[in-house]
């Protein structure tokens, strides 16, 4: 029995099974039909992710209904235009702040850029430069971490618990969130926490 070889087509990938029957002593058409079929490959698609999309196209959440976000004894229920405007004035407070952030950011680079202590630079200049740049960075850890309350209390209205103080669970008082929107904690909770 005459071994045969089949040689494969340029740029065609031959199988471990192909291969094998291109080797095997059985004469042609007596392979045996468990072989594999040829697998045709599959097409892969780039899937658009949340992070990618920008803001005009990313899809809307859906947050929970105005009523049902907690509020004192006495007040009346958010309404769906009073939780619509201050979702409006968080986002655009959200916009504002990356603003800022970015150009805190590009201030700090050109301060650390041109802050040494090189030639034509005296104490006084080196010891200014630190200041600006010690200032910018105060501003931009201050955005950051206003930006972080902002989009921490968005999420909150998104699943529902915007209003509850995190520290007792109680109502924080729809006046002092119209007030201070980015409020986690109720007038009592936050007097206690000030007073550590």
């Amino acid at each position: 029995m005459a071994t045969s070889a089949k040689k494969s087509a340029p740029g065609k990938r031959t199988t471990a099974a192909e291969k094998s029957a291109a080797t095997s002593t059985e004469p042609a058409g007596t392979a045996d039909s468990t072989t594999p079929a040829k697998k045709t490959p599959t097409k892969r698609v780039a899937m658009k992710t949340n992070e990618n999309r920008t803001p005009a196209t990313a899809p809307a959440k859906s947050p929970k209904k105005a009523e049902n976000l907690t509020v004192r004894d006495g007040e009346t229920p958010w309404t769906p235009a009073e939780l619509t405007e201050l979702r409006t004035e968080l986002e655009a407070d959200v916009v504002h702040l990356k603003e800022e952030i970015r150009d805190a950011e590009k201030e700090i680079v050109g301060l650390l850029r041109d802050g040494g202590d090189g030639a034509g630079n005296d104490q006084a200049d080196v010891g200014s430069t630190t200041l600006e740049r010690d200032h910018e960075m105060s501003l931009a850890n201050n955005a950051r971490d206003m930006l972080d309350q902002i989009e921490r209390a968005l999420a909150r209205i998104d699943d529902g618990t915007y209003g509850v103080c995190e520290s007792c669970g109680k109502a924080i008082g729809k006046g002092r969130l119209q007030a201070f929107p980015r409020a986690t904690l109720c007038v009592s909770c936050k007097e206690r926490e000030e007073r550590r």
